[in-house]
């Protein structure tokens, strides 16, 4: 592979972890009856070509206290100097509230390469690092430091399936839904589903140290707010239904942040399900749509007649494209403008067999299936949300995966390849 980036598993759900709300539930295994607690310790390595060899620890535990309270961390350090830790906590129900649900999550790291395909200023005529006509080659990697905290409150609604609570019960047997599903058979947030309220503020900062630039820094401190609708069976490993997310993120230069800048964006899924067959306990057909937009972007001239764009979202932030979730087949971020559209589709193919059944020295993982997964990916940036612009000359990819359902969550490596190279990742969960 022409670019191979594998991060721990530990250390991905929080460092690259979609914001969108989520169903908060608990999983009741038909293989473990008695409890849904879990705990695991794992060590891991990888190699990438901004750290070079690393090794770390990560652990987490679920269920202790709370069902659905899951509490995790992780450290490492690479051969190239790279040092990180990560804690995080997630769906803590808060007492006094019924249905609300607080996150909060950070980080501090130091990176030997960290990369950018972004330059916060260009000559008039030039294409723009990050922009959909780029060069794979037009980023700036320097040593730098990447710190972050986000903090995430949820409010569960009192109508569709969570009328009568804000836990979602999913019991399962071989990985596979048997109790009644929580949405799908129609779409009715009144009547089916779960609807859930987000307000996040995270932070971040960020220093690279350019060749004859000395330090360039930036901190940012944006809120989200955002309504998500899932109708799915079973939002963990959905195999009909669909669901729908609207947010609205703004930056109001408060604290060390210096610019104002909004971003807002729609995402949907649609879910079909092709029963089971000889060789698959489950067939799926997944499809997904992504598009955003930031109205407070604005270009000028600086004073040595190159353009300056103001109050914009970072290029991790807002209309950004590759890496983990959204074209799989590129590094991370590497695209990024004012606007965005992202459309997938994934055949998803649930075996019967499980290669760890019966293995006993296995059975801390809590395995209940394995999954093949072939996938297609296509999107554009653009520097103006015009459709006739933002539907030509698309960026694609092609990919496959192989996930496993792990104590009722999802963890899976996909690998995919674009004309700029191939790309693998492991994250936890589905990218939607």
């Amino acid at each position: 592979m022409a670019s191979m980036l594998i991060v721990g598993l530990f250390l991905t759900p929080s460092l690259h972890a979609k914001s969108k709300a989520t169903v908060k539930y608990s999983v009741t295994r038909e293989e473990n009856p008695k409890g849904s607690k879990n705990a695991l310790v794992l060590p891991y390595a990888f190699s990438t070509d901004s750290m070079g060899f690393t090794a770390g620890v990560g652990g987490a535990t679920k269920g202790y206290g709370q069902d659905q309270l899951l509490i995790g961390g992780t450290v490492l350090g690479s051969a190239e100097g790279a040092a990180v830790a990560v804690l995080g906590m997630w769906d803590y129900k808060m007492p006094w509230v019924n249905r609300l649900f607080v996150s909060a999550l950070g980080s501090i790291g130091y990176y030997p390469n960290q990369r950018a395909y972004s330059f916060p200023f260009f000559p008039p005529g030039s294409i723009r690092p990050g922009s959909n006509d780029s060069d794979k080659d037009q980023y700036i990697e320097t040593p730098g430091d990447d710190n972050w905290f986000d903090i995430k409150l949820e409010y569960v609604l009192p109508m569709g399936s969570g009328k009568s609570g804000s836990m979602m019960d999913y019991r399962l047997k071989g990985g596979i839904l048997q109790s009644d599903p929580t949405g799908g058979a129609t779409w009715n947030p009144l009547e089916s589903g779960v609807t859930v309220l987000l307000l996040k503020q995270y932070n971040r900062y960020q220093s690279y140290e350019p060749e004859g630039y000395g330090e360039v820094d930036g901190t940012i401190h944006p809120f989200q707010f955002g309504i998500y609708y899932d109708n799915t069976d079973f939002p963990a490993n959905p195999s009909y239904g669909s669901s729908q997310y609207l947010a609205y993120t703004q930056d109001f230069a408060w604290l060390e942040s210096e610019e104002t800048w909004s971003f807002i964006e729609f995402e949907a899924s649609k879910y079909f399900s092709l029963g089971a067959s000889d060789w698959a306990r489950q067939r799926v057909i997944a499809l997904n749509f992504w598009t955003g937009d930031s109205p407070s972007w604005e270009e000028h001239l600086d004073q040595n007649g190159n353009i300056d764009i103001t109050n914009r979202p970072p290029y991790f932030d807002g209309a950004n494209l590759g890496g983990f979730y959204r074209m799989r087949g590129y590094e991370n971020h590497r695209f990024n403008d004012r606007s965005v559209i992202y459309t997938t589709a994934e055949y998803r193919y649930t075996l019967d067999w499980n290669p760890f059944e019966g293995v006993s020295w296995l059975r801390f993982l809590h395995t209940d299936w394995f999954q093949l997964v072939g996938f297609v990916e296509g999107g554009r940036v653009a520097n103006e949300y015009d459709f006739s612009e933002l539907f030509s000359d698309w960026k694609t990819d092609i990919g496959f995966g192989i996930r496993t359902l792990m104590a009722g969550g999802v963890v899976r490596l996909d690998i995919a390849t674009s004309d700029e190279g191939s790309a693998a990742w492991v994250m936890f969960g589905h990218p939607f």
